[in-house]
């Protein structure tokens, strides 16, 4: 066995985990009940799973230009996606979308003042 047909062995089964993750994400996004639950499905194992697809098709592709691409698709994940979840869920806190029921600790309440509804034109 070369090590080519190691690392098309190591790419399959990447992009099988990689895909598995991501339509677990895809899953806990219907089934979670409220926005942060379904904020964590979407980032957490997403990001994983994305990478795992990504790392699977380098390990296939063995380009240096395909391999420069991939990683900047992974960078820029990496980089955006924290933002955009933490975004998406003081937005949505601060919009009272949340249940405040499921949450463990709220840091957020003692320091928002109290909101108000928007005046009405």
């Amino acid at each position: 066995m070369n090590w080519t047909a190691v690392a098309d062995l190591a790419a399959v089964s990447c992009l099988i985990l990689g895909a598995l993750l991501t339509v677990i994400a895809a899953i806990g996004i219907l089934r979670f009940p409220d926005v942060l639950s379904r904020m964590h499905s979407a980032t957490k194992p997403q990001v994983l799973g994305l990478l795992l697809v990504l790392l699977g098709l380098g390990l296939r592709l063995r380009d240096p230009s395909s391999l420069g691409l991939l990683a900047l698709v992974a960078l820029f994940q990496l980089v955006t996606s924290p933002i955009a979840s933490h975004m998406v869920g003081r937005a949505s806190f601060r919009a009272g979308q949340v249940r405040h029921d499921l949450l463990v600790v709220d840091e957020l309440s003692d320091v928002l003042p109290d909101r108000q509804d928007p005046p009405r034109e």
